[in-house]
């Protein structure tokens, strides 16, 4: 039965490698919008960390992710918190969703509170000279341009000096000074969030209520970085999970199409095989099981094929936008190649019945 299955697949093929090649495409679908999705929820989960704070201060309306929520707090707050007994150091900070030559979140920072939380380290360069300076990570110099010190690039339409490159994960790949980006998108004097450095972490209560205490903030929130950093996951990030769905549902019908007219067409061709097969006292489980051993022969081909293509497009990615990451997991990998699989066998399961339900006498005399 098993030179069977591999002389039918070698009889067209031309067939099975499209066959092969549709199953490919459906987990080379499931895995990239997956990896795409998970890689920037992670990056961006990682770089919040890596703020260095211990608490965050945010309007009562705003939201958790960076550069969704404006710039709605006066920065004057800073100085209230700064008096606090139990804060050591209070950072404004303006995130800017910005969609110009790349999709990306600018962060305006205040240096000497952004540094005193966690102090930068610098591979080349140093801190702000000028309120047109730049400092930008090692991952952004890296990329095809391939920035140095000195070097000039368009942040909202304004051109910015390159003052220095640091380790990759303090938030922004680009930071700017914050009152330069309250110039700029309009917002001066104000903050999207201002991070709080604690003495002790068993002060976070004390200064959470203090907050709450003080004239004028009573409805502002105070999330411990702990708790920001926990909500980066899918079911909080809207459409994520929709999306998801549509991308698999899509990959699994096209999948589940070609499956199907392969062996549909497949059975129809060997009427005369399968009669054969039937006369010589083959029952309807193994018919059956030619035509899903014939399936399952082209899932797996097809599932090897869609998880070594997903791993090449990731690094084409990474060679074309080094900023961008794609996090391919032994879990969805896992998931991807048996959706794919699932998907495949479901679409020869009609072609397969129809076979054994043929009748060997009719099938025999099948010109």
């Amino acid at each position: 039965m098993n030179k069977l299955v591999i002389a039918n697949l070698l009889h067209r093929p031309l067939r099975s490698i499209i066959s092969v090649l549709a199953v490919a495409i459906e987990v080379v679908m499931i895995l990239s919008i997956v990896g795409i999705f998970m890689g920037m929820l992670n990056d961006q989960k990682q770089r919040t960390n890596g703020v260095g704070a211990d608490l965050v201060v945010l309007p009562s309306n705003a939201s958790f992710m960076n550069g969704m929520s404006g710039a709605p707090m006066p920065i004057k707050f800073t100085e209230v918190f700064r008096r606090m007994p139990h804060v050591t150091v209070a950072a404004p900070v303006i995130t800017n969703f910005s969609m110009g030559s790349s999709v990306e979140v600018l962060w305006g920072i205040e240096y000497q509170s952004y540094s005193a939380m966690k102090p930068f380290k610098f591979l080349s360069g140093g801190p702000f000279e000028g309120p047109y300076d730049v400092i930008v990570d090692d991952i952004f110099a890296r990329s095809q341009h391939g920035y140095k010190v000195g070097d000039s690039i368009s942040i909202l339409n304004h051109s910015f000096r390159i003052c220095g490159i640091v380790e990759s994960g303090r938030g922004g790949r680009k930071l700017i000074p914050v009152d330069t980006m309250g110039d700029l998108i309009g917002s001066t004097g104000r903050a999207s969030v201002i991070y709080l450095k604690a003495d002790n972490p068993a002060n976070f209560g004390l200064i959470t209520n203090e907050i709450h205490a003080t004239k004028g903030l009573g409805d502002y929130k105070v999330d411990t970085m702990e708790d920001i950093v926990s909500l980066y996951t899918p079911s909080k990030f809207p459409g994520f999970d929709l999306a998801l769905n549509v991308v698999i549902s899509i990959a699994v019908i096209v999948g589940f199409l070609v499956i199907f007219q392969t062996m549909y067409t497949a059975v129809l061709e060997r009427t005369r095989e399968i009669g054969i097969l039937k006369s010589m006292g083959a029952s309807k489980g193994t018919i059956i099981t030619v035509v899903l051993r014939e399936t399952a022969v082209l899932a797996v081909a097809g599932v090897i094929v869609g998880v070594i293509a997903t791993f090449g497009v990731r690094e084409l990615l990474a060679i074309r936008f080094p900023t961008f990451t794609v996090q391919l997991t032994p879990e969805w990998v896992g998931k991807g190649a048996l959706i794919a699989f699932g998907g495949a066998l479901c679409g020869s399961l009609y072609p397969a019945w129809m076979a054994a339900r043929k009748d060997p006498i009719d099938a025999l005399a099948y010109e």
